[in-house]
């Protein structure tokens, strides 16, 4: 699978970046919380708006007792707004950082999808191509297509949201996992309605299409997105991981998915669950090039593109899903949300603006993602006619993960499933 690249090959530009703040000592449940230290910060938006974007991010901050992260909100002709708040390591207090490692959750699907579709362009396989064709033993794999998996709606069973294997996750998160062991999972629950009828967010999906790459190209996935997605873009800070180390520098996650419902670092718990729908690797810098590539269609053929920008609802009001792209008000990319760690990336094609939002923190603030908090806050300052949307509340019973940010039920999918 994919190989990381060391931490010495880091894009210099980023060690221009200058830090004006000391350590932030908080704890990351502590009873009250200090103000917010800004760790990092390139700004040139103007002061008023700057002003707005501060007091609301530390305002969330403070409540929610969010331990770090990084923003960034880049709009050519107005401005750039690129900033690290709190800690990376509540232990140590060591500062977020804008250049620091994160896992990105779901994100990892649109670099899957857009693996799918450069295939599609090559000729090797077409969009209405049945899954059977590529993976054996799919329910009803003859009825489903490439394009049903990538635009959520298989009718699969999602199997991150089997009870009795989120309890295993929860006492053994350090377990690997097979792509055929996630699908094994899956498919000893029947399919949830007939393909194509339906929309339904779904990891089991992705995998399935993150292994029909591999029979197709003769790659682990990794090593394919590495070759086709991540290097054509200068994404050296990206990988796909074949195991549970994170690269350094990176932020340390912190979760309360586990038995008891208390705090864990979740940072070097093991992604193999996710695969190909939610274990990829990334930074602050790297999502700021890939979100504006995936919106226009960057590595893709005009047709191509075309093909993965016909949305559909998903039951949330200015939501709609494409081809391993989400349509929010506007905003086309991503979020994505795991064990730790919490992700937006978005491009704005109307004001060809691009926001980042890295947190280091899965923690529910009374039912609400926090990436999607962060998001609306910001996008209701600057872009107030593309407001990036806060799903429903999960219900108070539900752990705050794993689940999935961009289903339409509780901000998390209709259950506790993870790779959000």
């Amino acid at each position: 699978m994919g190989r990381y690249r060391p931490s010495h090959a880091r894009r210099s530009t980023r060690a221009a970046i200058p830090a004006v703040a000391a350590v932030l000592l908080a704890a990351l449940c502590a009873g009250t919380t200090p103000d917010r230290a800004v760790a990092s910060a390139r700004q040139d938006l103007d002061p008023a708006t700057v002003g707005k974007l501060d007091a609301a991010i530390t305002k969330i901050m403070d409540e929610a007792h969010v331990p770090g992260l990084n923003v960034g909100l880049w709009i050519p002709r107005r401005g750039t707004y690129e900033k690290s708040f709190g800690v990376a390591d509540t232990k140590t207090g060591t500062p977020m950082k804008s250049d620091l490692y994160t896992r990105i959750g779901s994100i990892t699907k649109t670099f899957t999808v857009t693996g799918v579709l450069q295939l599609v362009d090559a000729g090797k396989v077409a969009l209405d191509d049945p899954i059977s064709r590529y993976v054996t033993g799919v329910p009803g794999g003859d009825s489903i297509t490439l394009r049903q998996l990538a635009g959520m709606r298989s009718g699969l069973f999602n199997y991150t949201e089997d009870k009795a294997w989120l309890a295993r996750l929860r006492a053994d998160p350090h377990r690997a996992y097979t792509p055929r062991e996630l699908l094994d999972i899956a498919f000893s629950h029947p399919p949830n309605f007939a393909p194509g009828t339906k929309w339904q967010y779904s990891n089991t999906n992705t995998v399935l299409l993150g292994m029909m790459i591999e029979k197709v190209s003769g790659q682990n996935l990794g090593d394919y997105l590495e070759e086709h997605v991540f290097a054509p873009l200068k994404l050296n800070d990206t990988s796909l991981p074949d195991n549970s180390a994170i690269p350094d520098p990176h932020a340390h996650g912190y979760t309360d998915f586990t038995p008891d419902d208390s705090v864990a670092d979740a940072t070097n718990w093991n992604p193999s669950w996710g695969w190909a729908a939610g274990a990829a690797i990334s930074d602050l810098d790297d999502l700021h090039t890939w979100a504006p590539a995936l919106a226009n269609g960057t590595l893709l053929t005009e047709e191509t593109q075309a093909e993965r920008m016909k949305t559909r609802s998903v039951g949330v009001p200015g939501a709609a899903y494409g081809l391993g792209i989400l349509d929010f008000n506007g905003w086309l990319g991503h979020n994505g949300e795991l064990p730790g760690y919490e992700s937006i990336a978005a491009q704005l094609p109307a004001e060809d603006a691009t926001l980042v939002v890295l947190i280091n923190t899965d923690i529910d603030y009374k039912g609400e993602n926090l990436s999607s908090m962060i998001g609306n806050a910001v996008t209701s300052i600057v872009t107030p006619d593309h407001v990036w949307p806060v799903p429903p509340a999960r219900p108070s019973a539900a752990p705050s993960g794993p689940t999935d940010p961009s289903t339409p039920s509780s901000g998390g999918g209709p259950g506790t499933a993870p790779a959000r």
